[in-house]
């Protein structure tokens, strides 16, 4: 087995391309078999094995510094850093965080449980390393969900004034928790359709460098554009195309409702513990829905967690345009808020 001789990134380095390969699937059973006996974020770490050994591979943490969004997607992360026993071996499963946890290890940098930052922190470790002089590659990987949220963007905004080394990695797998809200998803979709060709480019119109990776599960593929932004001298954009919960079938065709889990029967997906109760989400949904029926000027606003309330697809299909999804967009949805209810709503 290839992961258990992983250590520290520097074991990662060792292994041949087709081992890197190998390590990526044993890597997966393990999530798998750790989310269906404690639950945990599942959609998110499947979907970024790849990213993360290829950016273990061609990086050097924690010199390099490695700054996860909302940190979702930081299991595989922790599994190359010297954290793999608590994915392995079912005794020691609650000896680290879901999050990323400075006690932990070296390689993190702060506790982060929140979307939108990485960008933020990342421009921040970044600074700081050019306020003493020092060198190395700071990196933010930020998923599409992300980007939504206000923070995100202030950061992309900040970030081509550093005029150094600075690396954002964007992990696109077109998904939010839910399905992505807002004007900017139709850029990244663009980007996409054209291999990152096209004119209107978000990144570029921040003053940022930008590179496309179509195969954002191919090792291959992403060690070679890693190399090509490894010790770059301004901040550049990698746009990675992902799959949210590859490697488990039904991860990747029912995203949403997988982005999280409670302990489930691995052959089926099934949850091991049913609670047959209505919870509170439903009964507001259900609350909710009647009284838009009721009154149309009744609107229910989320900022990118519709399911917290009972807004399951369905729900949010029957509730139409009363019904907004803003993104991880908060202070937007507050003042939203205030904006329909001042006008009558």
């Amino acid at each position: 087995m290839v992961l258990e001789n992983i250590n520290s990134p520097a074991d990662a380095k060792k292994l041949s391309l087709e081992e890197l390969n190998v390590l990526s699937g044993e890597m997966r059973t393990a999530l798998l078999h750790r989310l269906s006996d404690h639950g945990g974020h599942c959609g998110p770490n499947l979907g970024m094995v790849e990213a993360t050994i290829a950016l273990h591979y061609v990086f050097n943490s924690p010199q390099d510094k490695i700054e996860f969004d909302v940190s979702h997607q930081s299991y595989p992360h922790k599994m190359l850093t010297g954290r793999k026993e608590a994915y392995l071996n079912p005794d020691k499963y609650d000896e680290i965080s879901g999050y990323s946890e400075p006690s932990e290890s070296e390689h993190d940098f702060f506790i982060i449980g929140h979307t939108s930052t990485a960008v933020s922190l990342a421009g921040g470790l970044a600074k700081g390393r050019d306020l003493k002089g020092e060198k190395g590659n700071v990196i933010a990987v930020i998923g599409d969900g992300s980007l939504s949220g206000g923070e995100a963007l202030e950061g992309l905004d900040y970030a081509a004034e550093l005029g150094t080394n600075f690396i954002i990695v964007v992990n696109d797998n077109q998904m939010s928790i839910a399905e992505n809200h807002g004007g900017l998803y139709r850029n990244l979709q663009e980007l996409r359709e054209s291999q990152g060709q096209c004119e209107c480019n978000l990144f570029k119109a921040f003053g940022l460098d930008y590179i496309y990776v179509d195969k954002g599960n191919d090792i291959a593929s992403l060690i070679q554009a890693f190399r090509k932004v490894k010790d770059t001298n301004h901040p550049i954009v990698v746009h990675i195309n992902t799959l949210k919960g590859k490697g488990y079938k039904q991860a990747e065709e029912h995203k949403e409702i997988w982005h999280y889990c409670a302990p489930f029967f691995l052959e089926t997906g099934e949850p091991k513990h049913k609670n047959e109760d209505a919870d509170y989400g439903t009964l507001t949904a259900d609350f909710l829905l009647q009284k838009m029926k009721e009154d149309r000027r009744v609107v229910g606003i989320t900022a990118g967690t519709p399911s917290l309330f009972g807004f399951t697809e369905d729900h949010r299909k029957a509730a139409g345009h009363q019904f907004v999804d803003v993104g991880i967009a908060e202070e937007h949805a507050v003042a939203l808020a205030s904006g329909i209810a001042a006008n009558g709503g």
